[in-house]
């Protein structure tokens, strides 16, 4: 040997004391060792990010500021040099005939921005880093930086003026065609996954692509003159009058003249029904709650492309390295899966393939019950506005916190999106863990042993146990059979207690069994609600606490005051009582722009009561339901209690005072 050591030393050749040299019956893998995988390398782009932030951001600003002097000359003629400028508000979010379409894109095409940026290494492209150590500051300012950046593409739309059109144009192109451009150019990157970066980034391009296309849209109407707010994206204001109409109608639903006893297929189609949003006539969801769905819909989008990008790849790489080195370092740990070394490596193979499936099954699972849940929110939302609308309040809101608008109501409308945003990532997360553990444990425990026949640990705890679990089952039995047979006697239709001295005996005898018996039912009741709230967390509408403390909630908490700021702020019956106000021949008119009112729709409104088909001639008592039932409905309406008398803040809808006015 030392020879042979002499030897090689002396022709230079270098001792090999690798790893698979040690096992002499190990093959040499010298034409089968795999390939390492080609590595990616940093894409430059011709007009990098630096540049383009540097010439977007003030574009953004001297936009910002056009239009800031063209809403001050258009609101304030006489003295728009006075004072500070008017700065163009985003979008009105408390108003129905507002568009929808231009919001929900900037929205989507901003948060798709801070979800890059949590893995960004230049939260700032235009500013140089100098360390690792002060991301944390640039990525704090970059949240206030974006926002700022696509503030004029929503601004824009807000104006409602030529030169509004022309500059959402120019700024949507813009950041439109830089964006496809680097696309184009880089379309992979060696970050996370090679095409993540360009995954990522669907939402932002598809929100911007359709900015791109909205703009020169409305500036060709704005052009032909065609300004009318028509079209799906924009809220008219016959939204109001329409709503009343269907509001006091008097028309019931044909759904109470359905059978009482429905079949099962029935009642389950009904419960899968009650999951899933339709529109209805008559009714619309606020914008703000319109806003908060899309976000978590693209947050469900975000969380499960980096989970599957961030775990998939992995593991199909970790099951084609597999070589014959596994079965020693099993063999190192006592475990010997078989004698033959390639069904280990098949095996090991197999294992890893049944976790990349778990783990893909859970993602699913996850993001389908998540949707579901958002789907049934949007259903809760209009159940509970239209309450709020006839002056109910959720179960567990106290009466004295309807009074009035406070400071937690206005905190709660302005942070509402952001808190939906949020429990859908975070709940999304957790059931990600809990229902890829759960499967995992059920796969590799019950399903694969009883394929193979082998490692069936599970199945001989329990075959051990067969006494316990024989005894709380026949334990659980007598005492059904026993309630329902020897301690309950019908006597003259009427059911009632029996063999009160052998209830308890048995009740006295079955006590150790019935507290063995709870530690099982205590498990269940653990599992059932922890399964529970991580499907309900993304719900804001519904309290994971009881009925008594429901308040604590932050969630629902903030959901209640929510709906007290919209319902205050917006409410429909209101908004057509101030445009019945504003037809009469006495007021003032805006702008002269909209029609001479009519006659018929001077007298409380009665014309947005009746229906197009209704005869001219209408009853003297038909009017005076229709006058009641708009009396009742602003009587009701939170928007106008801070207007009322302190005498009529007391009463109810049915005159009875509940509580004495304060002085």
């Amino acid at each position: 040997m030392s020879f042979l050591a002499s030897a090689n030393q002396s022709s230079g050749e270098p001792e090999d004391y690798s790893y698979g040299n040690w096992y002499i019956d190990e093959p040499t893998s010298g034409g089968e060792a795999s390939q390492p995988e080609k590595t990616i390398p940093a894409c430059q782009h011709s007009f990098p990010p630096s540049l383009y932030h540097t010439c977007l951001a003030p574009l953004s600003l001297v936009a910002i500021l056009l239009l800031s002097l063209l809403v001050k000359r258009r609101r304030l003629c006489l003295g728009c040099w006075h004072g500070i400028f008017g700065l163009p508000s985003p979008l009105d979010f408390l108003a129905e005939e507002s568009g929808r379409l231009v919001p929900v894109a900037v929205f989507g095409i901003l948060f798709t921005n801070l979800c890059v940026l949590g893995l960004d290494e230049d939260p700032l492209p235009f500013l140089p880093i100098s360390s690792s150590t002060s991301q944390g500051y640039w990525k704090s300012v970059a949240l206030l930086y974006y926002p700022a950046l696509y503030y004029p593409l929503v601004a824009c739309a807000t104006v409602r003026h030529h030169a509004g059109y022309i500059l959402g144009c120019l700024l949507s192109w813009a950041h439109c065609g830089i964006q496809i451009w680097h696309k184009v150019e880089c379309p992979q990157t060696p970050k996370v996954y090679r095409y993540y970066s360009l995954l990522v980034s669907v939402p932002l391009l598809s929100g911007l692509v359709l900015l791109s296309l909205w703009y020169p849209v409305q500036l060709l109407r704005s052009w032909s003159g065609r300004m009318a707010p028509t079209g799906p994206e924009v809220m008219e204001e016959s939204y109001y009058e329409d709503y009343l109409r269907h509001t006091l109608s008097g028309k019931r639903s044909k759904s109470s003249s359905m059978v009482t006893n429905p079949s099962f297929p029935s009642r389950v189609l009904f419960c899968f029904l009650s999951y899933i949003y339709i529109p209805q006539r008559g009714f619309r969801l606020p914008l703000k709650l319109i806003i908060s769905v899309t976000l978590a819909v693209i947050t469900i989008y975000q969380e499960a492309l980096l989970f599957l990008v961030a775990f998939v790849p992995i593991l199909q790489k970790a099951r084609a390295g597999i070589t014959e080195e596994i079965t020693y370092l099993l063999a190192g740990f006592g475990l010997v899966l078989s004698e033959d070394k390639l069904e280990v490596i098949e095996l090991v193979k197999y294992y890893l393939w049944t976790l990349e499936v778990c783990y893909v099954s859970a993602l699913v699972l996850s993001c389908l019950l998540t949707f579901l849940m958002l789907m049934r929110s949007m259903v809760t939302h209009r159940v509970n506005l239209r309450a709020w609308h006839c002056g109910a309040t959720p179960d567990g809101y106290s009466q004295s916190q309807r009074q009035g608008l406070s400071a937690t109501a206005i905190f709660c409308w302005m942070s509402f999106s952001g808190y939906q945003t949020a429990f859908v990532c975070l709940g999304l997360f957790l059931q990600q863990v809990i229902f890829f553990l759960g499967f995992v444990v059920f796969t590799f425990l019950v399903i694969i042993p009883i394929l193979y026949g082998r490692n069936l640990l599970l199945f001989h705890i329990l075959e051990s146990m067969w006494p316990f679990w024989l005894t709380l089952v026949l334990a659980v039995i007598l005492q059904s059979l026993a309630a329902r047979w020897a301690f309950l006697e019908n006597h003259h239709g009427q059911k009632e207690l029996t063999n009160r001295k052998a209830l308890y005996a048995i009740t006295f005898l079955l006590f150790p069994i019935n507290v063995l018996v709870g530690i099982v039912v205590g498990i269940c009741r653990m599992v059932i609600s922890t399964l529970y709230n991580i499907i309900h967390f993304c719900q804001l509408d519904l309290s994971l606490l009881s009925h008594g403390v429901d308040t604590l909630d932050p969630g629902y908490r903030t959901y209640c005051y929510y709906l007290k700021m919209e319902v205050s702020q917006s409410h429909p019956a209101m908004k057509a009582f101030c445009l019945l106000l504003l037809q009469l021949p006495g007021s003032r008119r805006l702008a002269g722009a909209q029609a001479a009112p009519r006659p018929s729709d001077v007298e409380e409104g009665i014309h947005l009561l009746q229906t197009k088909k209704s005869a001219r001639n209408a009853t003297k008592s038909k009017q005076s339901w229709v006058r009641w039932g708009l009396a009742y409905t602003l009587i009701r309406n939170p928007s106008l209690l801070a207007f009322r008398k302190k005498t009529l803040s007391g009463l109810l809808a049915n005159g009875n005072q509940s509580s004495p006015p304060n002085p």
